[in-house]
């Protein structure tokens, strides 16, 4: 069983608050028709900071019984790509990881590990998932926690994952975990993160992988947006649409370090 890391840090712990808090958040995003994606990118800051763009994020897609979330390794414990078999026990309920998909990946890739260490302190995967059951009370996770690793391992992680995806009777929805540009002032960070985003609407995942180090663009899940990109344009995907984009200046007040935070949904 995994327990929650960041409840009363990043999120509210109380079942109740973090409910109202939730709903609220639900409640501003736009009523719009939900999009059926094969992936998303969504913010993993406290929820005051980016919980707003997550929720109008994960609001505007239908959320199918399984969720693949992947998110980056930022405490660099556990194998390069590290899959969790546990059960999570968050403050809104158990939510069991789907087994049929986690063996199945298992078995077509031999680079995704069963390991649970790299998931022992990490939020990035943590935070998205009380949108998740908020939104689909049948809720099954497959979490897949990323270390910084090449483009040519993002293939063939990316590979596996669409061709389980294929392969599988269900619907099943990615998501892509990820923070953009951190402490910089405003206007670099704007900059900075555009460049990023023209890549994601392009569905360019090597330009996104090449754009992010080679201007040393600090965007922490860039490794999980790469693989969800590489992953949903194999099983077909042909657009890529902004939710919206903001920073964390819009609450602090304060526009000399800022954190970036995109909401993108692929299709």
């Amino acid at each position: 069983m995994r327990s929650p890391v960041v409840a009363d840090r990043f999120y509210p712990g109380s079942p109740k608050e973090l409910s109202q808090t939730i709903s609220d958040y639900f409640s501003a995003a736009p009523n719009a028709e939900k999009f059926k994606a094969l992936a998303v990118v969504s913010p993993h800051a406290g929820y005051v900071y980016s919980g707003e763009l997550a929720a109008q994020t994960l609001a505007a897609v239908e959320i199918p019984e399984t969720v693949i979330i992947l998110g980056p390794n930022h405490h660099g414990q556990g194998e390069p790509v590290s899959l969790s078999a546990e059960t999570w026990d968050m403050p809104l309920g158990r939510v069991p990881v789907d087994s049929e998909i986690t063996d199945k990946l298992l078995e077509n890739c031999p680079h995704i590990k069963l390991d649970e260490t790299a998931h022992r302190s990490e939020h990035s995967l943590e935070v998205q998932v009380p949108f998740l059951q908020v939104l689909q009370k049948q809720l099954h996770i497959v979490p897949i926690v990323v270390s910084q690793i090449s483009y040519q391992l993002c293939e063939e992680v990316a590979m596996s994952l669409a061709k389980t995806i294929k392969n599988s009777r269900k619907n099943l929805l990615m998501v892509a975990s990820s923070d953009m540009s951190h402490y910089e002032p405003r206007r670099i960070t704007e900059q900075k993160d555009h460049s990023a985003l023209q890549c994601i609407e392009r569905l360019d995942p090597y330009g996104l992988y090449r754009t992010v180090f080679d201007n040393r663009i600090s965007m922490c899940g860039v490794i999980p947006v790469v693989i969800a990109m590489l992953a949903a344009k194999a099983c077909g995907a042909e657009h890529s649409h902004l939710i919206g984009y903001t920073d964390s200046g819009y609450v602090s007040g304060d526009t000399s370090q800022v954190v970036g935070y995109a909401g993108v949904v692929i299709n």
